[in-house]
Parts: structure tokens; sequence; C-alpha cells
């Protein structure tokens, strides 16, 4: 076996840390109240299909509060089940560049004042990345470690358009170049089983993402969450859901074909238990990863092992 990850078949986030901190580091998820132009209006007023009310924030803190009183309120939980570590300040519902730089700035530097705080994580669309936010970007990246998180999903602009994404790829590759030019890294969504998508498809996501030079992935399933657009697509038969087999061989696949210094950020999603409608065999996430680390190894796939080696 190829042991560049721990006991790992992937470069995973975990180790990534570990190796970057020398200790635990823990995500505080967090809504600092902002909006998203693809549900105010300014795009769209619909949102992404399968974006939940909360915009993707279902686990992060009560946007009602402050940034500390969030944090804090985090922090204090997973204390009770971990005594050791340091943070990640993560800014994870909706459009978290979508505001001014000044009041940005603000919600930064609140998160980033409190101890233990070793890193920013930022996750917006690749369209609400102005200069003066990019400056800002920038400039917190030179103080602390710092990384944005681009929703991409798919690499075809006509699964795009059937999901309410709102951009094109175009776009996304502008503020790709536009981030890296500032040494700033990016961490790129990708969901597998979104409607009119096949194998190849969303391999072919995989493949375009390996050639680029983002940072790190989250692979994701698509989860029918109610309340969302989705149900309307999934009730008229325009999608079916993954079975668990066949996500765990897409998985495997994918991991096969990303470069080896891509940190692999998450293998599968939540969603919560109340607002699920399926897949229901994704509530097993420990079953999910386990089963994926399995077929890693008895198929001897590892990170890399079928990119294209110069």
């Amino acid at each position: 076996m190829k042991n560049l990850w721990g006991d790992k078949r992937y470069y995973s986030l975990n180790y990534f840390l570990r190796e970057k901190f020398g200790c635990k580091v823990y995500k505080i998820s967090l809504d600092a109240g902002f909006s998203c132009p693809n549900r105010d209006g300014k795009i769209s007023s619909g949102g992404c299909v399968f974006c939940s009310a909360r915009g993707s924030g279902d686990f992060a803190g009560d946007r009602g509060y402050s940034i500390s009183r969030q944090f804090n309120d985090i922090k204090t939980l997973m204390r009770k089940k971990w005594k050791e570590g340091k943070y990640i300040a993560y800014f994870q519902a909706y459009t978290n560049t979508y505001a001014s730089a000044s009041v940005l700035r603000e919600k930064y530097e609140e998160a980033l004042n409190h101890e233990g705080v070793v890193a920013l994580a930022i996750a917006t669309r690749p369209d609400c990345l102005g200069e003066e936010v990019l400056d800002l970007l920038e400039e917190l990246s030179n103080r602390t470690y710092l990384w944005v998180e681009l929703g991409l999903q798919t690499v075809s602009d006509e699964t795009a358009k059937i999901i309410n994404r709102g951009y094109s790829l175009e776009v996304f590759e502008q503020a790709l170049e536009n981030l890296r030019k500032r040494k700033i890294d990016v961490v790129v969504h990708s969901i597998f089983g979104l409607p009119k998508e096949n194998r190849e498809d969303m391999l072919k996501t995989v493949k375009y993402l390996s050639s680029k030079d983002i940072q790190g992935i989250k692979f994701h399933l698509l989860h029918l969450m109610k309340g969302t657009p989705l149900v309307d697509l999934y009730e008229r038969e325009e999608f079916r859901f993954l079975e668990e087999e066949e996500y765990i061989d897409i998985i495997c696949e994918a991991i096969g074909l990303l470069r080896e210094d891509i940190v692999v950020h998450r293998l599968t999603g939540d969603s919560p238990r109340d607002l699920l409608i399926g897949p229901k065999w994704s509530l097993k996430k420990w079953e999910i990863l386990n089963a994926i680390h399995s077929n890693l190894e008895e198929k001897g796939i590892y990170q890399g092992v079928y990119f294209p080696k110069e």
C-alpha cells in the first residue's frame, strides 16, 4: 500500500491540519447573517434547488446571536467531547462574502479574536468576490491560515441551469484565478447524483478539478430535503437517488482520479434527520465512511493512482 497519509489512502483534512498545526483542529460553524444573490432577487429568488432554508448552514450557529456568542456556545459543546485542540472559524451559512468589505472585516475579525482560532474558512459563491473583498481576504491570509470554499457542484453548465446555480463555469474559473493570484487556498464542492448526470458526468467534474489549481475538495451526495425546490424535480421523476453501493464505488474512483496534493475535506455530506427525504441510507455516515475505506483497500485504490502521470 502507498502510505502517504497515515492510516488513510487519501489526503484527509484531519491529516493535513495535524501536519500544519501539530494538534487536533476543529471547525466552529458560524452563521454571520448574510443572504445570497441567488435568493434575494439579484440573480434569482429560488436559490440552488438543493439548498435548505438555512443556506447550507443547518449545523451552524444561530444567526440571531453574535459571532462571539455562536463561537462560545459551540466551543463549549465541543469541549465536552474533546478537551484539547485549536479552532477554525468556519463561515458556513449562505454567501459569506456577500456584503461590503467593511462589514465582512468586522465579522471575520470578531471570529479571529477568539483564543485558539488558527484559521478562517469562508464559504461563498465565485460571483461574490469583487476586488475589495479579494483585497481583504488577501490581507487576512497574510495574518492567518485562510481558505475559501466555492460551490461549483458540477463542471456542466447544462446541469448548473437545472440546479439553478446562477453562474457559468467561466465565472468559477475567473474567481479561482483571482484567489490563486493572491495565494489564497481554494476548496471546491462537488455533488454526486445531480439531475441528468450519470457516473461519467460526475467523474468528469473530478477530472476537471484535478487539473485546476485547487487545494481542497468536498464530495457530497445529493440530499433531498423538505421545503427545497428539488422536491418538485423528484416528484416529476427527473432524478433518482444514488444507491449506497453506487455512491461508494464512484467516490473510490474519484479519489483515485484526484491529484495527490489536493486535501479531501469531506467524503459525504450531512442533512438534518428531520428534513431529509432521501436517500435515507445517507444517515449511516460512519458505516458509509468505513465502507469507503474498505472498498479502497479491497480495490487497491489510493489518491492519485488514476491521475495522469507526466
